[in-house]
């Protein structure tokens, strides 16, 4: 029997149980992509709501165009996108990320050593190594966790959804195979890909929370067999 005085009453540094990481690409004003790592995303029937500092410059695009993609990345691409964890768009660093070591860089695509490719619907290139791409249009923006917070709540309708075809469950044109999927995801600022710790992760160094697992070197590749080795604020 369950002790009934196990628990412990905590204040977390972070909520972030456990989300997929998602890559979103915003037009930049001069008509160049931005890409941005970021986990606090939740899908339901065809929309997504996402989490967003309201000073990154994927939010600054996504309210000035209404549009944007969803690229969603899989575990190995984990080294993709530790790289982007502390890379922003914006050419003057916000304080509250100048202090967590965020640097800015025009070019995240050539950064992280992505591939941009046309959307059909939007403006914002996709990411041609994720696996799935939604292409999005805004249909509202709200302060979140308080007027103070700096955050919005930013609701995205899909309007086109691209998979590879290996993706889909063998003789369906519409139905993601769950096997095959193997989501990259975001708990408490570490990556993880089928319950294993990948890699390295920049943005827990920056939000300085501790690492659970020791690597022999930044650059390691792979962390479990068959698995390659967001971060949780798009920038």
């Amino acid at each position: 029997m369950l002790d009934t005085h196990a628990h412990r009453v905590i204040e977390p540094r972070v909520l972030y149980f456990g989300t997929p990481v998602v890559l979103i690409s915003t037009e930049n004003p001069d008509g160049s992509t931005n890409v941005a790592p970021m986990s606090s995303a939740w899908w339901v029937g065809g929309s997504c709501m996402l989490g967003l500092d309201a000073t990154s410059q994927t939010t600054l695009n996504l309210q000035r165009t209404g549009e944007l993609v969803l690229n969603l990345p899989d575990s190995t691409m984990v080294e993709a996108v530790d790289r982007l964890a502390l890379l922003t768009g914006t050419s003057t660093v916000p304080a509250h990320k100048v202090i967590k070591g965020y640097t800015h860089v025009a070019d995240k695509f050539g950064a992280a050593g992505l591939t941009p490719i046309p959307s059909d619907l939007v403006a914002p290139a996709r990411v041609l190594e994720c696996p799935i791409s939604l292409e999005a249009s805004v249909q509202g923006v709200a302060p979140f966790d308080g007027e103070d917070s700096g955050l919005l709540a930013i609701e995205a309708r899909v309007i086109r959804t691209h998979v590879r075809p290996e993706m889909l469950i063998a003789g369906s044109d519409r139905h993601i195979d769950p096997e095959k999927w193997d989501p990259l995801i975001m708990k408490f600022t570490h990556f993880y890909g089928r319950g294993v710790n990948l890699h390295p992760s920049r943005l827990a160094k920056g939000w300085q929370v501790p690492s659970v697992r020791s690597f022999p070197h930044e650059g390691a590749e792979t962390r479990s067999a068959g698995v390659e080795s967001t971060s949780a604020t798009s920038t």
